[in-house]
């Protein structure tokens, strides 16, 4: 997932394993194929852009799709800036 400096606060608030809504948002003028990620009710980063594109679609047109997440340990963020940990595999996407 990729979240930045702007969420780390809410990430840090986060337990250790939580659930996560995917919400599509079609006016983002950066990706236009963006999928946010929410976490106890506040957004903490986005799908990476070169994965969002597989989401997007499904999760256009709904209030959003729940999955599990936990927060990454230290040196995931360290190795690759990994900072949350998503399980998409009951989320539907095109290939």
């Amino acid at each position: 997932m990729a979240a930045g400096p702007a969420y780390a606060d809410a990430i840090q608030r986060l337990p250790s394993k939580f659930t996560a809504t995917l919400t599509a948002e079609p006016d983002n003028r950066f990706n236009l194929a963006a999928v946010a990620v929410i976490a106890s009710g506040e957004k903490i980063g986005y799908l990476p852009p070169e994965i969002s594109p597989h989401y997007f679609d499904a999760l256009k047109g709904t209030p959003g799709i729940e999955c599990p997440g936990r927060r990454a340990p230290m040196a995931a963020h360290e190795n690759t800036g990994t900072d949350v940990l998503l399980d998409l595999t009951g989320v539907p996407c095109k290939p």
